[in-house]
């Protein structure tokens, strides 16, 4: 009996040994983990203050700080005071998701799980505190103090995006708004169907290609501002202006919503609600400009530029030189 107990108290140890070293080497990870995810932090950042630096008099409209723009140009930015946030929500880039974190964290501890509140709610006005409605001198020192973020997304695919939600799909609103407007003026539709039900039972919907001639033509944006679904992200949240002290991509949201939350130091209250991957991969991309006429692909790349370079996102050289079936054959091969 006492020599089975010195057998198993060597076992013992070397097992304790190996939990031990079990658990540096997790935390070592997270640890390279947390200083990979600050790097590319830093050079987001510096990239943006980069850019804006060099093509100042394009990116700033104008505007020398927050307090030359207005209240309407502010409206994007979401305020949480009992955590010191501000949050830009950019349409198509998870704001939705970030939309009930918002709401959530205002809310009574516990704090609900966000996934429970119901898109419609986050999206009704006065559901959520706008930095807009404070006064100036108020938003000034909130812009000033509060931590500070936002999230991107590559903006032909958050502009496919925009298409699929609006317009491949029933929209009664955008069909009435806008619609009618694009296959009129682009879809040789001398009268469209008057209401969306009547249109998708015929059949008839705005092509993409349709919808890309629309924000390319320049009477588009001398008769009204783009729609946010696909206004200009640097548009909505003005990255030139307000130092944000997060920026997120939405092709690695969810690892990316952790190391905000905890950034936060709200990781043990709240979970990021989880939502279906991103299927847009860059060979259905590339399918879905197919019909879209070089040309056109080159001016649309024009209109978002400043995005593709603010945010670090690849200049799409296939798309505008045309070599999109080049692409398309060696991939299927």
């Amino acid at each position: 009996m006492v020599a089975h107990r010195r057998v198993l108290l060597p076992l013992g140890l070397l097992g304790s040994i190996f939990v031990i070293m079990l658990s540096f080497k997790g935390w070592d990870k997270l640890k390279q983990s947390a200083e990979r995810m600050h790097q590319v932090q830093e050079q987001r950042k510096q990239q943006l203050n980069e850019i804006c630096s060099d093509d100042k008099e394009a990116l700033s409209e104008g505007k020398r700080s927050v307090d030359d723009m207005s209240d309407k140009e502010l409206e994007n930015l979401l305020v949480d005071d009992t955590h010191g946030i501000i949050y830009c929500y950019i349409p198509k880039v998870a704001c939705t998701n970030w939309k009930r974190v918002m709401f959530v964290l205002n809310q009574s501890e516990p704090y609900p799980d966000p996934m429970s509140i119901d898109d419609d709610i986050v999206h009704l006005p006065n559901k959520l505190t706008l930095l807009n409605s404070f006064p100036r001198t108020e938003m000034k020192a909130k812009l000033k103090h509060y931590t500070k973020f936002l999230f991107v997304r590559d903006p032909f695919v958050r502009i496919i995006s925009a298409y699929r939600n609006k317009f491949h799909q029933p929209n009664e609103l955008f069909y009435h708004d806008y619609g009618r407007d694009i296959l009129h003026l682009y879809g040789n539709q001398s009268d469209p169907p008057h209401t969306v039900d009547e249109a998708f039972t015929l059949g008839v919907r705005p092509s993409f290609q349709n919808f890309i001639k629309y924000l390319v033509d320049p009477q588009t944006e001398k008769d009204q501002p783009f729609e946010p679904h696909w206004r200009q992200m640097h548009r909505l949240c003005h990255p030139c202006h307000i130092q944000y002290d997060f920026i997120g991509h939405q092709e690695t949201l969810h690892e990316e919503a952790e190391q905000l939350l905890k950034l936060l130091m709200l990781q043990d209250d709240i979970k990021f609600p989880t939502s279906y991957a991103n299927m847009t991969s860059p060979f259905s991309v590339l399918d879905w400009f197919r019909t879209v006429p070089v040309e056109d692909r080159r001016n649309l790349y024009k209109l978002y530029e400043s995005d593709f370079r603010l945010f670090g996102y690849r200049k799409p050289d296939e798309l505008l030189d045309g070599r999109e079936e080049v692409m398309t054959t060696s991939h299927s091969r």
